[in-house]
């Protein structure tokens, strides 16, 4: 491509000659009652000479130029808006000789108002005849060449204003997502649930097992965390006598960034009162098919990078003991030995430390040997206590818990768990936690005194869950990038040249 710096100083150059013509270049206060898509859905199923008979008929439009073709005494451009894209006849005959020599002097990439009717080209192609013009905004840098030649990824992610103007398939991406949002607050919604709000800065984080980012409020003179989930919030309503919330919106964890996780990432969470695991396991199997009606065209085969992912319910279950024995292929007598698994997590390359238990050891080693291989929907049950601060133990086997969390394409979807709700119990789980972040364990749970009064008022039983919407975005966008569904991931500072 041509020198950027030389074609923004042409571009510079014509504005301001442009200027000096008298032509506005950054107006305002100028209607635009259609849209490309209103133009498309009028001339539906007219011809030629029913568009001809109607040339009374005016449009106004406005977007953005994508393409230029001069041919002598005429012109014609393509224009994009936010619904569509449509081509422009341009004619001195019918904009007179002021307009034409202004639209002779647009550059792609230029913002402007037109106006006037339809007709078809002799290749049966929509076409607006512009009779009125406005400049709407000068452009002063210039697209990627060839209008679709943004192909550099990090300049995609980084430049996101650009690469929305110029791929049609990332606009589509970010609509995806809006109407999977909308169909989640709709599908809890109308079962019962309060959508609220809980704070996004928490004098003690909790809700899950990461590490958080800090902050310091002067006033206060008091140091704040990012809240790593809404969980110990959400609860505290249905102690509050709150029976069904929910919340969506963001969650910070002060992790690695890779192609699933983005330090910044946004969620749902529902809390059900007198509700298990097992109900709630029946509720996500019936969520993710409401989107997939919403956005998938009604079919409940996904297809993600090549594989066909079947949504259709019931989905396959395990135990997280059953699916590393059934699965993974080890020995069960190895994984009940406390001195074996050690052994087994370090056959397989998993890190051992030395605050690390039996249940950790566990999971660390379902991680490794039978995640990736969990490519159509699947629930996990039954995780260890140890890595469970916050669910109910199972009664018949007080080791493991009443959690789930649900598996596709190879990844976490969910998280849920019948809730604890004995004080004691919990008090007992925090000082575990403690023990564990002052050996070295980054993630453990915090201690929270108020939380734990909550639960002295007395919670009622109940289930929550945790639901990754970036994930599930992916999963419907066939995105291979958790970055490809974020408006505007996180990156490493941009170098400069």
């Amino acid at each position: 491509m041509e020198d950027l710096s030389v074609v923004m100083r042409e571009r510079i150059q014509k504005a301001e000659a442009l200027e000096q013509e008298g032509v506005t270049l950054y107006p305002n206060g100028y209607e635009v009652p259609h849209h490309i898509k209103d133009l498309v859905e009028a001339s539906q199923g007219r011809s030629a000479q029913e568009l001809e008979a109607a040339q009374s008929v005016s449009y106004t439009i406005a977007g953005r130029i994508i393409a230029i073709r001069s041919f002598g005494k005429s012109i014609f451009m393509h224009l994009v808006d936010a619904d569509g894209k449509l081509q422009l006849y341009l004619q001195q005959n019918h904009l007179g000789k002021e307009l034409y020599a202004l639209a002779k002097k647009l550059d792609i990439g230029d913002i402007v108002r037109v106006s006037g009717p339809l007709f078809l080209t002799r290749t049966e192609e929509l076409t607006l005849a512009v009779k009125g013009l406005v400049l709407l905004n000068k452009n002063l840098r210039p697209l990627p060449e060839k209008y679709h030649g943004l192909k550099d990824v990090e300049v995609r992610y980084r430049q996101r204003y650009v690469d929305l103007i110029v791929n049609e398939d990332v606009r589509e991406t970010f609509r995806k997502r809006a109407r999977i949002v909308q169909t989640i607050r709709e599908f809890l919604s109308v079962r019962g649930f309060l959508e609220v709000e809980t704070p996004m800065m928490q004098a003690v984080p909790g809700g899950a097992t990461a590490k958080p980012f800090k902050t310091h409020h002067n006033a206060l003179d008091m140091d704040l965390y990012l809240r790593i989930a809404p969980e110990l919030y959400l609860k505290r309503l249905l102690v509050g006598g709150f029976e069904r919330v929910f919340e969506l919106n963001r969650n910070f964890r002060n992790e690695g960034i890779s192609t699933q996780h983005n330090p910044e990432f946004t969620m749902v969470e529902f809390y059900q009162a007198y509700a298990t695991y097992q109900d709630l396991m029946t509720l996500t199997e019936e969520l993710f098919v409401a989107v997939a009606e919403a956005v998938n065209g009604g079919s409940l085969q996904v297809e993600y990078q090549g594989q066909v992912i079947d949504l259709t319910p019931p989905w396959k279950r395990y135990s997280l003991m059953d699916a590393v024995v059934e699965l993974g292929r080890v020995p069960r007598s190895s994984l009940e030995d406390p001195k074996e698994i050690v052994q087994v997590a370090k056959s397989l390359g998993v890190p051992v430390e030395r605050f690390e238990g039996h249940g950790k050891l566990l999971t660390k080693i379902f991680d490794e040997v039978v995640e990736p291989q969990l490519t159509q929907p699947t629930f996990i049950s039954h995780y260890p206590l140890e890595v469970s601060p916050l669910s109910r133990k199972n009664d018949a086997d007080p080791t493991v818990t009443d959690r789930f969390e649900l598996f596709m394409v190879g990844r976490e979807m969910a998280n849920a768990f019948s809730e604890l709700n004995d004080p004691r119990d919990q008090r007992e789980r925090f000082s575990a936690q403690l023990e564990a972040r002052r050996a070295g364990d980054e993630e453990a749970h915090y201690m929270d005194d108020d939380y734990l009064r909550a639960l002295e008022y007395g919670m009622p039983p109940a289930a929550g869950e945790g639901i990754g919407i970036d994930r599930m975005v992916m999963l419907f966008t066939d995105s291979p990038s958790i970055r490809d569904v974020i408006l505007f991931p996180h990156l490493r500072p941009e170098k400069k040249i």
